[in-house]
């Protein structure tokens, strides 16, 4: 189970600070949400703020791109530190060539999929993904409540990667907090990007470690391990 605090949810005047804050917290991730303003209805920050947060962390930056045009934006946070690149299967015949250049660039792929999207669009690029993130809250403002409606899209994608053999991880965004995190770990998904959850928590390291411990307790195989 991997934890991604999402830096959206941060203090914006004081990025760095809750960055040291994410290192300690015992999360393995940082997610950073990048809207232009057109693809979403809201402006968040570009790579040079990757760039000055970058030295700050060791943790893995997961770079989740809800852009218009994320072929101009590919290379600049590449370069600014990102350790994967998540793009929108919405942006459709765009989709094969992005997931060859951010390969390219020798990062990690990732593609996400946006509640109203049949999550079957998604699956022609199931074998050339590292992660498929299902957003569970519709993109744009943080602190939003989770859409039920998604879980049987993780549920689905949780099964093509069991029929498949396929080791992409499955991300879930928004709404996420103490009681989603169970529901959406109960069918299939691996990786829980939280926000305000977790950096609106005085204490981080333990809001993260309460987080897991829901997480891996309604996780399906390591209930088949107790049996």
């Amino acid at each position: 189970m991997i934890i991604a605090p999402s830096l959206l949810a941060a203090n914006y005047a004081q990025f760095g600070k809750d960055v040291l804050r994410a290192n300690k917290s015992g999360a393995e991730w940082l997610h950073l949400d990048i809207m232009d303003g057109h693809f979403v209805p809201n402006i968040s920050f570009g790579p040079q703020v990757v760039k000055t947060l970058r030295p700050l962390s060791k943790l893995f930056f997961d770079v989740h791109l809800m852009c218009s045009k994320p072929e101009i934006l590919l290379e600049p946070f590449a370069k600014a530190g990102a350790d994967e690149i998540i793009i929108h299967v919405e942006l459709g015949d765009a989709v094969a060539p992005l997931i060859w250049k951010i390969r390219s660039l020798g990062k990690k792929v990732g593609l996400a999929v946006n509640p109203p999207t049949n999550i079957a669009l998604a699956e022609p690029f199931l074998e050339q993904i590292d992660l498929l993130l299902v957003m569970t809250v519709n993109p744009g403002f943080g602190g939003q409540e989770f859409i039920h409606e998604c879980l049987p899209k993780i549920q689905q994608a949780d099964a093509w990667r069991r029929e498949r053999n396929l080791s992409y991880r499955l991300e879930v965004d928004g709404g996420i907090n103490n009681q989603t995190v169970g529901e959406c770990a109960r069918v299939g998904a691996d990786t829980f990007v939280a926000g305000t959850a977790l950096f609106g928590r005085p204490n981080m390291k333990a809001a993260v470690a309460k987080m897991r411990k829901i997480a891996e307790a309604n996780d399906p195989a390591l209930a088949d391990l107790k049996v």
